[in-house]
């Protein structure tokens, strides 16, 4: 009978191929940031990731498929973070905590600059926006469980369409910082982070 035990050699196959994925990813990302996603080539992101565009096809069919895989990695990343909280003692806490972290990621100007990339080309390009739209629907709803789940701790009582709200509102904090780490790049981080935990514990006791 066979079995299905993987091998160390495959084990060396599967983690050498993940790097090599990975960085094509790298690459690509700072390609996208330097030259926009039209300006970004094939060859280009094959050239800085010191790869053939033959390995690159090997791994991504295209440039929407690359961007696929970011917009993935950072759904996997929100995924976590929310599993993280909701396995806190308090989770309310854990949030607003975890919040200076999140607030000092929107802050970097180069993962602000791929951000924003990809939200433009999602203007032009159905097949981008539907990416961003299912990455941010998944979002949406895990932050929703979260918030719920504070509400109901504290007494209320939230229809759903009102802690979509909350979490409409908590989105925009977030992505507002990805223009005003741009606009404003001497801005006061802390003090950012501190005003922005001050204002989701207000959210969190407000009416539903």
């Amino acid at each position: 009978m066979q079995t299905t035990e993987q091998t160390p050699q495959h084990h060396h196959d599967a983690s050498r191929a993940a790097a090599r994925r990975q960085q094509i990813l790298n690459a690509a990302a700072q390609c996208f940031r330097e030259h926009g996603f039209h300006g970004a080539s094939i060859a280009l992101i094959s050239k800085t990731a010191s790869m053939s565009p033959g390995h690159i096809y090997h791994y991504f069919e295209n440039k929407e498929a690359i961007i696929a895989a970011i917009v993935a990695q950072d759904l996997e990343s929100l995924l976590t973070l929310t599993a993280e909280l909701r396995a806190a003692c308090n989770v309310r806490a854990a949030l607003i905590e975890r919040a200076a972290e999140g607030v000092f990621d929107q802050l970097d100007q180069a993962g602000a600059a791929l951000k924003l990339e990809i939200v433009a080309e999602a203007a032009r390009n159905p097949h981008i926006a539907q990416i961003v739209r299912e990455a941010d629907a998944t979002c949406r709803r895990e932050l929703a469980i979260t918030i719920g789940e504070i509400r109901r701790s504290t007494g209320h009582d939230d229809t759903p369409a009102a802690v979509g709200e909350m979490v409409e509102v908590l989105a925009s904090l977030f992505e507002g910082l990805l223009l005003r780490t741009i606009r404003n790049p001497g801005l006061d981080r802390t003090r950012v982070a501190q005003r922005i935990q001050i204002a989701i514990n207000d959210l969190l006791d407000q009416p539903g």
